[in-house]
């Protein structure tokens, strides 16, 4: 492994690291600042977790590219950004992170580091919310790539993922790293395991029809296949 890439593996792996110290520690902590209120606790976990998102891909996307979820890379490699092996190594960091995240958040409110969630996530209208926070969040990120606009795109997914906590059912968890790392947290923002793989799949469902759609939509994909996020500071390796 160059050194090229390694760094983009850290890159992605502490970044997805950070992402999830913001949702599972601001869900902690909304829950202990407005116990009993729901909306409110929901809505300061969305707000805090938009807030991280955008200054996390501001820090991190010149180096990797600020995937920071699995089905961003997946469909960056099925339009040639990244080959079958740093797409691998990608989802494998992102998992990594994820894991490590839910690890910090839960020690620094003196929780247990894991704790397998109970919290069960189940219903057609959760699933189908999963696979509508997901098309949308990979339209928003490869639209404005190829629309050139990739400057914007930190706040636009920090604005997207804000707004997902409250208009779909599941609250938008979009993100395969994600959902992993929430099984292990007993606490607001977890997910009981055996909900865990009907998510992930919806989301790949999502993932499936944003390929279609944006193959549709956006006819001159390669010229900014690379940019997924924010541009890198430098080529990637073949």
């Amino acid at each position: 492994m160059n050194a090229t890439l390694a760094r983009r593996l850290f890159a992605e792996g502490l970044g997805t690291a950070f992402l999830l110290v913001a949702v599972v520690g601001s869900g902690i902590a909304a829950q202990r600042l407005s116990p009993g209120d729901t909306g409110l606790q929901l809505l300061e976990n969305s707000i805090a977790t938009g807030a991280a998102l955008v200054a996390i891909i501001l820090a991190f996307g010149a180096v990797s590219g600020a995937h920071l979820n699995p089905v961003v890379t997946l469909v960056d490699r099925l339009f040639g950004g990244v080959s079958s092996r740093e797409a691998s190594l990608y989802c494998g960091a992102q998992v990594l992170g994820a894991i490590v995240g839910v690890a910090v958040a839960d020690l620094m409110f003196e929780l247990p580091a894991f704790e397998v969630s109970t919290k069960v996530r189940d219903g057609g209208g959760l699933l189908l919310g999963e696979v509508v926070a997901t098309l949308g969040l990979l339209l928003v990120v490869f639209g404005l790539a190829r629309a050139g606009r990739s400057a914007v795109t930190p706040f636009a997914v920090g604005a997207y993922i804000s707004a997902a906590y409250f208009f779909t059912s599941s609250t938008g968890f979009a993100n395969p790293a994600v959902t992993v790392g929430r099984t292990l947290t007993d606490t607001f923002t977890g997910i009981a395991p055996e909900s865990a793989p009907a998510f992930i799949g919806m989301q790949l469902v999502g993932a499936a029809l944003a390929f279609v759609a944006i193959k549709v939509l956006y006819t001159d994909v390669a010229a900014h296949a690379r940019d997924v996020v924010v541009p890198h500071e430098e080529p990637r390796a073949a």
